[in-house]
């Protein structure tokens, strides 16, 4: 068995001393709202950090009912689903092009795209909602399915223009060789060996979707139309707000993107590391 110098061993003491510091400072948050969720609004305002006496799972019930959730819920699904669809059949078209075209402007095009990576999204707001109400989609699914999947296409192009750089030329080559247009190279070579990338992007497109607020606040006004996000409003008002069920809200809201992230973890790891390995 080979023997490591103390050194060695205090420094990897440490290094995971470090590394559970940071998990718990990542888990205790979430704890506390999950073990606040099933705690009475009296428990909370008494002891904010104390244990549940008994556990109240009429909290998730009520906040089902209170804010109207499963539309809201559904809304968000059908929003977030159709904005990463959008997002992701742009992005990869014009990812394509730019990695393997070669075209007069191509790099001045894909500058200014990426730059607007730096651009806060706040920024876009008076923009977004002018050309909004112009074109008579206000408080309509379809406007923040249009907004969500423009505000993610620089974060889209660079991780999947990234991605299809690596892929050798030479499976193209073969591809015209054999006869394969444009279409065929595209659908049968690029998309499916660029699956990492695009599962990532589509992934950060979905979370983005999911957690927004601002937007969704600015371009909506019904019930009819509005996302999840903004349903955990309706446990505020005037004079009280019902904080147990408004966590239980936020724990309801939490799931899918916990969900996306676990299902989909490995491709999104290597959909991020596989541009810096790749030559």
């Amino acid at each position: 068995m080979k023997k490591y110098p103390s050194s060695y061993y205090l420094a990897n003491t440490i290094k995971w001393l470090f590394l559970i510091i940071l998990l718990l400072a990542a888990m205790l948050p979430l704890i506390w709202l999950l073990i606040s969720s099933l705690r009475t609004n009296l428990e909370l305002q008494v002891s904010p950090f104390g244990w549940p006496g008994k556990y109240q799972w009429v909290n998730y019930v009520k906040a089902l009912r209170m804010a109207n959730l499963p539309r809201l819920f559904l809304n968000s699904i059908i929003i977030a689903a159709c904005a990463v669809l959008l997002n992701i059949t742009v992005t990869s078209l014009a990812s394509f092009i730019f990695s393997r075209e070669k075209f007069l402007g191509k790099d001045i095009l894909y500058t200014i795209l990426i730059t607007g990576v730096l651009i806060p999204v706040i920024a876009f707001m008076v923009p977004y909602f002018t050309l909004i109400t112009r074109i008579k989609l206000y408080n309509t699914l379809f406007a923040l399915i249009l907004v969500y999947g423009a505000v993610n296409i620089p974060v889209s192009i660079f991780l999947i223009t990234a991605f299809m750089k690596s892929i050798p030329k030479e499976l193209e080559e073969a591809a015209i060789i054999d006869g394969c247009g444009f279409v065929k190279r595209f659908t049968r070579i690029m998309l499916p060996l660029s699956q990492s990338g695009i599962v990532t992007a589509g992934t950060f497109c979905f979370i983005y979707s999911w957690n927004e607020f601002n937007m969704a606040m600015l371009l909506t006004s019904s019930i009819e139309s509005r996302t999840i996000q903004l349903g955990i409003k309706f446990f505020t008002s005037q004079f009280i707000t019902d904080y147990s069920s408004m966590y239980a809200a936020v724990v309801i809201t939490i799931i899918p993107s916990v969900v996306i992230y676990v299902f989909f973890h490995d491709k999104i790891i290597g959909g991020l590391t596989a541009g810096a390995v790749k030559g």
